[in-house]
């Protein structure tokens, strides 16, 4: 069945002293659907947020909602509602009269008020806070009070800006259920935006990947990791072994001096391409039966799994594996057809995939705490 097209945004751009944060963006989000923006920082995600919600004004392009145009109309005249990271609550009311505040403010009888902000707080898990002052509350409960307060009046869609940024990992996935599960209840359209790859794949129905002011990929989560356009989207999404082939013909794809039998079809005899394979596909067999072999360069015990960095020919392969190998011992590695992904060359060809320098230590300091400057 055709899903309804409830926001479209047409030929958007919009630049910021001179910095193109947007470039000529189109998009369509579907009525009832949880869509996730995802890039890291800087990547024009928030902009494309603040667009829709009216707090922004495109430099040019256009804005439709249930088919109207909506470029010149003010926030508080559109039907959304918008939960930032930092919750804006009002510290001198407590969590009835917050989450009570937009039905007041419309001279909402009283006794629906009463029945509308029991039904929100019984969503959000907040039943007998009626009467709890906001300071004393914790993050989470507080992002529970912001979200029960933007839903109360029902709007057509709710805009979230990295709601859950200031939450510790544990009570970040608890939320990451819970929004799924409101979202769910409600049909409300949610238009989430995070840099949190897992975030985005664990919640959304579609996920819209951008990077430089540019949508790379619009997909569901598993399209979206299974099968990425390019590298960076390969590379953003999970962990991922990027190397340079060539197509020799329909399902055989040469790289790393082995053919491959693959599954993709459709590209030019001999077409140099980008070759993925994600970390968790490559089985490790004795030297003598690989297809291709390597040397251990380090291993890492994560729990349920071995992280071990392999150098095959000069270029650093991640593996997850069960099975343990030990640093310095030649190892073959063993590809099925299925675990190859062939994609054109980009413009980001080269800049991912090789895992000489990697480090947990230096992605977490890559991953900013304090998100979007933009």
């Amino acid at each position: 069945m055709e899903k309804e097209t409830l926001i479209s945004l047409r030929g958007v751009s919009k630049a910021f002293d001179g910095e193109t944060i947007l470039d000529n963006i189109s998009l369509d989000i579907h009525d009832k659907e949880f869509v996730t923006l995802l890039g890291p920082s800087g990547c024009g995600k928030t902009t494309t947020l603040r667009i829709i919600g009216g707090f922004e004004t495109a430099d040019s392009g256009e804005v439709f909602f249930d088919g109207k145009e909506i470029s010149q109309v003010p926030p508080y005249r559109r039907l959304v509602n918008t939960v930032f990271q930092k919750y804006a609550l009002f510290p001198h009311l407590n969590v009835y009269e917050n989450v009570a505040f937009g039905l007041r403010l419309k001279k909402t009888p009283e006794e629906e008020i009463k029945q509308k902000v029991q039904e929100m707080l019984a969503m959000v898990n907040l039943k007998g806070f009626e009467r709890r002052r906001v300071t004393t509350l914790s993050g989470g409960q507080q992002q529970r009070v912001a979200i029960a307060r933007a839903l109360i009046n029902h709007p057509r869609v709710l805009l979230l800006d990295e709601p859950l940024g200031a939450l510790d990992l544990k009570l970040r996935k608890d939320m990451q259920t819970e929004l799924k599960k409101i979202q769910r209840a409600t049909g409300i359209t949610f238009i989430y935006v995070t840099h949190d790859q897992e975030e985005a794949l664990s919640m959304s129905d579609v996920v819209v990947v951008m990077s430089g002011g540019h949508i790379q990929q619009i997909g569901s989560p598993v399209d979206i990791y299974n099968e990425p356009v390019n590298a960076f989207v390969a590379d953003f999404i999970g962990e991922s072994n990027i190397v340079d082939g060539f197509m020799l013909a329909d399902r055989k794809v040469r790289f790393s001096g082995h053919t491959f039998e693959c599954l993709d079809e459709g590209f030019a005899k001999n077409e140099p391409v980008d070759v993925v394979i994600r970390p968790e596909d490559v089985d490790i067999v004795p030297a003598d039966k690989g297809m291709l072999n390597g040397v251990v360069s380090s291993v890492t015990f994560k729990g349920d799994y071995y992280e071990i960095i392999v150098d095959v020919q000069g270029f650093k392969w991640m593996l997850e594996t069960s099975d343990y190998a030990a640093p310095d011992t030649t190892i073959g590695l063993f590809i099925e057809p299925e675990a190859i992904h062939v994609m054109k060359k980009s413009e980001f060809s080269g800049q991912f995939g090789d895992y000489s320098s990697f480090s947990d230590e230096l992605e977490h300091l890559s991953d900013p705490e304090e998100e979007e400057e933009e």
